[in-house]
């Protein structure tokens, strides 16, 4: 059978041609993604690459994917800060949403009025374990049913306080539905079912706001996230299938123009006796997507959070050839350096930041504690220092003319004390964007998909 993928993503549509019989990609391409006009141009141009390939390709079935624009953006309510947050989060994770803000406690006046302005697509408002604390998520409802906008609202708090939280919220005309708790006792997660809601109304939206719904009929097949076709991939190719192995654990950045996403398919315990977990648990699978680090739609962020400074010294430019450049992808987004030149270096030095960035914030923070049996350390979130592989993704990376440079963010360095990252993987590119597209087609045929990808990505591993 053959299958051809789509992954409308905010920069470039990339498309692939598979053949499941001979078990093979038999040709890849990309097109600047029409995001503005009708995402179906972007996706005919890029067929039309693919074809002068491999001549006319007649396929069975179309299956895509989208993250066009970086996602549905995402508030969050709920009633631990800390909780909360990564509550949030890792409800959020491959749900083709992006967390912009979380709020805590009983929001004030001035709160609603920021999330007025954030206006987002979705709010997740939890808060409370069930049996427990039921009035800030009842008092936090009858704030979100004042603020105006055209938002969708997951409930997934104190299941105690569901109903007339879901009455508030009805009287008030609000679009809304009821989840489970995502934290019905204190410090055990429950996210998957607040995940799933996240991911549906992505679908329901996405389609709507970004004009898919063409690529949708064409495919009569849902058209998932984009992060989670990539979830899917980076699983099948961690753990196999059936009785294929997989290469075993394993981390994956995918720098795009919107967002920098982190993959993780490891279990993050403590690599070190005197390291000691604490906070929430992390999941095995675990994603996390930074909606400041992209290299367009919010390279000035990006560039802000880098340091004009250290952005010129690792690019070793002026301060002026990196403001300039940033000002160029700002305003002409599809616009590519030239192989070896200034631009090329304050682009990779763009890159690096993104992943180095990106990476602090997903793996687990580590703080010295005293003890009576001496100093002792503690580590909140996953322990990634012993990772065997990272897999570079998306178009900055894998156009560089120094790919290694650019992961060499991902991995501990001197004055990384506090970062369980990465000491020494095995550095590997997805370098025909086929982590999405083999994690599309693992739901059809996940065996071929595996062969796929382990020839693709880990053949000399």
């Amino acid at each position: 059978m053959k299958f051809l993928t789509a992954d409308i993503g905010s920069t470039y549509t990339k498309l692939a041609a598979i053949d499941t019989v001979k078990r093979e990609i038999l040709a890849t391409s990309a097109s600047f993604t029409t995001i503005s006009s009708d995402v179906t141009i972007g996706f005919r141009d890029a067929l039309d690459k693919l074809e002068s390939q491999i001549g006319k390709f007649d396929y069975q079935k179309l299956l895509c994917c989208s993250s066009a624009a970086g996602g549905l953006k995402m508030v969050a309510l709920g009633l631990v800060p800390s909780l909360t947050a990564k509550a949030a989060r890792l409800a959020a994770s491959s749900a083709g949403a992006k967390v912009i803000k979380t709020f805590s406690f009983e929001i004030t006046q001035d709160e609603a009025d920021e999330i007025q302005r954030i206006s987002p697509d979705l709010i997740l408002l939890c808060g409370g374990t069930d049996g427990g604390n039921k009035e800030i998520i009842i008092a936090n409802a009858r704030k979100v049913s004042s603020i105006d906008g055209d938002f969708s609202v997951i409930v997934a708090g104190n299941k105690c306080a569901s109903d007339e939280v879901a009455q508030i919220l009805k009287n008030a005309k609000k679009s809304f539905v009821i989840s489970a708790n995502v934290m019905p006792e204190f410090n055990k997660l429950n996210i998957e079912p607040a995940r799933e809601c996240i991911r549906r109304l992505f679908i329901e939206k996405i389609v709507e706001a970004k004009g898919l719904n063409a690529l949708a009929q064409m495919s009569n097949h849902e058209i998932i996230p984009t992060p989670l076709a990539v979830m899917y991939g980076c699983e099948l190719l961690s753990k196999g299938h059936g009785n294929l192995s997989g290469v075993g654990e394993l981390l994956a950045v995918d720098l795009g123009g919107a967002t920098t996403d982190v993959y993780s398919i490891a279990s993050g315990e403590p690599s070190a006796e005197n390291i000691m977990f604490r906070g929430l648990p992390e999941p095995y699978s675990k994603r996390t997507v930074e909606g400041d680090l992209g290299m367009r739609y919010s390279i000035r962020f990006l560039a802000e959070e880098c340091g004009t400074d250290w952005l010129a010294k690792e690019s070793r430019c002026s301060a002026e050839q990196v403001k300039d450049w940033i000002e160029t992808c700002s305003t002409t987004p599809q616009v590519i350096a030239s192989p070896y030149s200034i631009q090329e270096r304050v682009e990779m030095a763009l890159a690096k930041g993104a992943v180095k960035l990106a990476i602090e914030r997903h793996c687990g923070f580590i703080e010295p504690v005293y003890t009576p049996m001496g100093l002792m350390f503690t580590i909140n979130g996953k322990d990634l220092s012993n990772i065997p592989l990272l897999i570079g993704i998306g178009g900055a990376i894998i156009n560089s003319s120094d790919y290694e440079y650019i992961l060499s963010g991902a991995l501990k360095r001197d004055g990384d004390f506090s970062y369980a990252k990465p000491l020494s993987p095995v550095l590997k590119l997805d370098s025909s964007y086929i982590l999405a597209s083999m994690g599309l087609l693992s739901g059809h045929n996940p065996e071929c998909a595996l062969e796929i990808l382990k020839k693709e990505i880990n053949s000399n591993i």
